[in-house]
Formats: C-alpha cells, sequence, structure tokens
C-alpha cells in the first residue's frame, strides 16, 4: 500500500485538507488514515492569513498592482515562515501553551498591520487543540523517512504545484507563488538529496497557458485565443478563472530547461490545434531592437518584448484516436520534431486527448 505525503515545503490549511478528504470519502476513498503522512516541518495556513491575503490583493488591486492571488493565505503564510513567525505542524503538537502565545502574537501582528481584521482568537486556538489530536497519528519527520524509503529501492512519485514560470526565484516575479515550484524545490520541499533525482520529465501543453496577470508575450487576444480556452476547458483550478492562452513558447522553455534540465518531454494538448490552418511557434525576443540571449529578469522588460515566431502549416485533421507517433499527420509530427530541434530535448509523451490511454509513447 502507497504511502500519501503532504512535504515541510508545503503550507497547509487544516480546515480545507480535512474538508478535502471528507469530500473525497464521499466519492469512495478509503484508509486515508493508514496511508496519510504529513511533516511535522510544514507550516500552517490559518484563517487570518486568508484574510490578509484579500485585504492585500484589494488594497493592490486599488493601486493597480494586483497580483490575481487565489487568496488562500498561500503567500501570507509564507511571509511568516520567512519572518520566522510562522507555526509549523510540529508547534501545534508540541506545547499548546507556546502555540496560543505564539499564535497571539501573529494575530496581534496582523491586526496592528490591517486594523480591519477581526480573529475570534479563543475559537480559533479551541479549534486547533482539537485539531491537533486529529491529525497527531499522521505526523512524521520527514527527512529521515525519505532517505529510508530511497535506500530501501522505494519508487517516490513527486507532484508539486504551479508551473516553472511561477516560482518565487526565477518566474515573472511579481507575479509568481510564494514557493520554488522547479525543481530545486522537489529538494528544499522535501528533504530529499539532489543525487537521488533521476529523469526530469517537463510537462507542457502543445500552446501556452496561464491564470492571472503578468506579461505575457505570446497571448493571443483574438479568435484563435478563444478556441484554445475553450476547446481546451481552460480554467484556473482554484479560481475558475479563464486561463489566458497563446502560441508556443519555445524560448520560454529553452529557459526553464536550463534551471529544470529536463531529460525528455511530454507535450500535451496536440488535440486542441488540430483545426488551425497555421500554428506559430515563439523562437526569440527582441527589446529595443536588440535579441536577447536569454530570457528577461524584470516583468516590465517582458512586457516590452517583440516575439520572433517560427510559422508553420497545421493538420486539419483529428488526432484524438491516433496512437502511435507514426500515424499523427506529417505537420503533426514537424510541430513535435521542430519543438525537439529549438529545445534540444527529446519529446518521449504526445497528449492527444483527455484520458491516459490518449498518449503517444515515442520509442
Amino acid at each position: 500500500m502507497s504511502n500519501l505525503f503532504i512535504g515541510n515545503g508545503v503550507v497547509i490549511h487544516l480546515p480545507g485538507l480535512f474538508d478535502e478528504l471528507s469530500k473525497n470519502e464521499e466519492k469512495g476513498l478509503k484508509d486515508w488514515e493508514q496511508r496519510l503522512l504529513i511533516s511535522d516541518r510544514a507550516h500552517l495556513v490559518f484563517d487570518l492569513h486568508q484574510q490578509v491575503d484579500g485585504l492585500q490583493e484589494q488594497e493592490n488591486s486599488e493601486k493597480g498592482t494586483g497580483l490575481g492571488t487565489t487568496k488562500k493565505g498561500i503567500g501570507p503564510t509564507y511571509s511568516s515562515k520567512a519572518t520566522r513567525n510562522g507555526l509549523r505542524i510540529g508547534d501545534l503538537l508540541g506545547d499548546f501553551q507556546q502555540f496560543s502565545k505564539r499564535f497571539i502574537a501573529l494575530t496581534n501582528m496582523y491586526q496592528r498591520m490591517y486594523p480591519s481584521l477581526t480573529v475570534d482568537v479563543e475559537a480559533e486556538l479551541k479549534r486547533y487543540e482539537e485539531y491537533a489530536e486529529k491529525i497527531r497519528p499522521l505526523v512524521i519527520e520527514t527527512v529521515y523517512f525519505l532517505y529510508k524509503s530511497v535506500r530501501e529501492g522505494k519508487k517516490i512519485l513527486v507532484e508539486g504545484a504551479n508551473a516553472a514560470m511561477l516560482d518565487i526565484d526565477f518566474g515573472t516575479y511579481p507575479y509568481v507563488t510564494s514557493s520554488n515550484c522547479s525543481v530545486g524545490g522537489v529538494c528544499t520541499g522535501l528533504g530529499l538529496d539532489p543525487s537521488s533525482i533521476g529523469d526530469v520529465i517537463g510537462v507542457v501543453k502543445a500552446y501556452t497557458t496561464r491564470v492571472g496577470d503578468g506579461p505575457f508575450p505570446t497571448e493571443l487576444h483574438d479568435e484563435i485565443g478563444e478556441l484554445l480556452q475553450m476547446k481546451g476547458h481552460e480554467f484556473g483550478v482554484t479560481t475558475k478563472r479563464k486561463r489566458r492562452c497563446g502560441w508556443l513558447d519555445v524560448f520560454l522553455l529553452q529557459y526553464t530547461n536550463m534551471i529544470n534540465g529536463y531529460t525528455a518531454i511530454c507535450l500535451t494538448k496536440l488535440d486542441i490545434l488540430d483545426t488551425l490552418k497555421e500554428i506559430k511557434l515563439a523562437v526569440g525576443y527582441t527589446l529595443n531592437g536588440k535579441k536577447l540571449e536569454s530570457f528577461p529578469s524584470s516583468a516590465a522588460q517582458l512586457a516590452n518584448v517583440q516575439v520572433e515566431y517560427v510559422t508553420m502549416p497545421g493538420w486539419q485533421t483529428c488526432t484524438e484516436g491516433v496512437r502511435t507517433f507514426n500515424d499523427l499527420p506529417l505537420n503533426a509530427r514537424k510541430y513535435v520534431e521542430k519543438i525537439e530541434e529549438i529545445l534540444e530535448v527529446p519529446v518521449k509523451w504526445i497528449g492527444v486527448g483527455k484520458g491516459r490511454e490518449s498518449i503517444i509513447t515515442i520509442n
């Protein structure tokens, strides 16, 4: 039986976690109490963090600098972590009196910053005292657990939220998340040593999407962008907002490859391009008339780049039933091969539909 493991790099809203578990139980989830493990180093997201997140976004939006946050309290929780006044799972399971003092101090700090913030401290502490006993059997020390698992030859599948360009260090800052969601986050977010990482698979759509604000050089504001959005069912998982859609940005992929070191690419949603007469690939940027050698670091620069495209003929044939690479239309194969050529990374899997059976494996 496999374990489900929430690592130290995750920030956890316990009410949301147990609500999600309850909903999945109704759908048939069983034995999660024997399978779910939680790092004692993971930081807690409190309701006050979520309130602060909303207040900050409202304040920024009024200034015209909104980031499109999900208002789930992620940013404020990582801020608490970075300023060393956050609270971790291990703190909750330790001396509860000490936990209470630190929670009150955290609340007071935020109430000084945001006078409209309302927190029923007594009710919150009572609730978290109950949560402490509820999660106690699930909590472990993570580093040794994973070290032992690797030594025993167990398979570890790591799932992280968000794409490389939302990485706090390497993404389109400030339009990013609050953590490292590049490959380095596997080590810092779990305690795995770098030598234990094998192949790195870059999962890439056949076109580019983005939820929220921020510069998007290849974004399409026409009927093609609308087609990609509607046919691809591009809606944000958390916010349900429409994802912005544009041509595949291979210049951007070259940059994320420098950071992540892809050994192979899984190209998904190729079938969404089936009806297009022509398809473009972004292969370079220029800024103020100068060709850029690397992806710009600042959002201001990125917002002003001119994109160099390669235009390729579409295949205008349905690919949803195709199961081998050679059975794809010629122009579809050329599109995939062009991506490989520019990126210098093999495409080993191609998605042409919603289900697992729609993945083409290239040997």
